[in-house]
């Protein structure tokens, strides 16, 4: 099963670029950019990753993005990610970033969205991993400075293909940026939503993504089918789920690999993907590969997620059939 898994053919639609920086990184820019760091070795910094929820986590997460300054600080951090991309077979990748959070260090916009396109054109050229960049908002930051950010971004309107939300929900519902998001709809950007695990008023949320925001996909959205109304709708709008099940062992200390297994029953497109992998400790296939061993997921099961990323993905209809004949190919070789 792990080789089964490990050559398949990937897409990843939910991994945040700046959850990718592996803590040896984070000393190389700290020594480079001249930042003092609170630890004193790259193990002291896994040491440190000691969240239990989505606000604990949010706190290391900030904090270590400080060492990101430069245009070519992004483009390592996004080059190094699509190396281990390639490596667990990702052949396709839809990532976040989040320009306020660099922003508001006084980091320019250009400077963090030119790195990442130099990554995305020569990990093209070099590893064969097309990529299109999905630009996240802050929820905890206002609705203004989320326009504001949308429309810094319209300029690069051909190097970003949708807008998301990420960050801490608490008192942060979808509704709060319903007019951002129509704007972005107006502009001809594609829409999702973060709706982790167990937040308060998660149903609501969910709720106000489909029907308010309109959104074309949501990400986690795993506690969805506590409510037969979001299940129905999810199912019948196609909506797909990028869920990130060990990211998930750290908010319900499970995989979810029950609530995997019944989406697909219940003809949902779930999806594996691995989320802030350098702090979570799991890429792709480690994601796979947990998932296959908590759940006991077959070959077929296996494929049917890997089938969803492609379907929902972002991409062409050609595109997307050229990807799924590759892994009808791959499984019907693997027997």
């Amino acid at each position: 099963m792990k080789a089964f898994i490990e050559g398949m053919p990937k897409a990843e639609l939910h991994v945040h670029l700046e959850g990718t920086l592996e803590p040896e990184h984070i000393f190389k820019l700290a020594t480079r950019n001249h930042i003092e760091l609170a630890y004193k070795t790259p193990e002291e910094v896994v040491a440190a990753y000691d969240f239990h929820d989505l606000p604990s986590f949010l706190t290391i997460y900030y904090a270590a993005m400080d060492v990101l300054r430069e245009e070519e600080d992004f483009y390592e951090l996004t080059y190094q990610y699509f190396e281990r991309a390639a490596a667990d077979n990702v052949v396709y990748v839809e990532p976040f970033f989040d320009p306020q959070a660099h922003t508001a260090r006084g980091v320019a916009f250009d400077t963090v969205i030119n790195g990442i396109r130099r990554a995305q054109e020569d990990a093209a050229k070099n590893l064969g991993i097309r990529s299109n960049l999905i630009m996240c908002f802050l929820r905890d930051q206002s609705a203004e400075s989320a326009m504001h950010h949308l429309e810094m971004s319209l300029p690069y309107k051909d190097w970003i293909i949708g807008i998301g939300l990420d960050s801490d929900e608490k008192d942060n519902p979808p509704a709060k940026f319903a007019a951002v998001f129509a704007r972005a709809r107006q502009e001809g950007y594609r829409l999702t939503m973060h709706c982790d695990v167990n937040q308060l008023d998660i149903h609501a949320h969910i709720r106000e993504c489909i029907d308010l925001i309109e959104v074309d996909r949501i990400d986690h959205g795993i506690n969805a089918l506590e409510d037969e109304s979001l299940i129905r709708d999810i199912v019948d709008r196609g909506l797909g789920l990028t869920v990130c099940p060990v990211s998930n062992r750290f908010v319900v200390q499970s995989l979810t690999s029950n609530e995997i297994r019944r989406m697909l029953e219940l003809g949902i497109k779930a999806t594996v993907n691995s989320d802030d992998p350098a702090y979570f400790r799991a890429y792709m296939n480690d994601n796979f590969i947990e998932l296959a061993d908590e759940g006991q997921f077959s070959k077929d099961e296996l494929a049917q997620l890997g089938r969803n990323a492609f379907d929902i993905a972002w991409i062409s209809d050609e595109l997307k059939t050229s990807y799924i004949s590759q892994l009808n190919d791959y499984v019907a070789a693997a027997g």
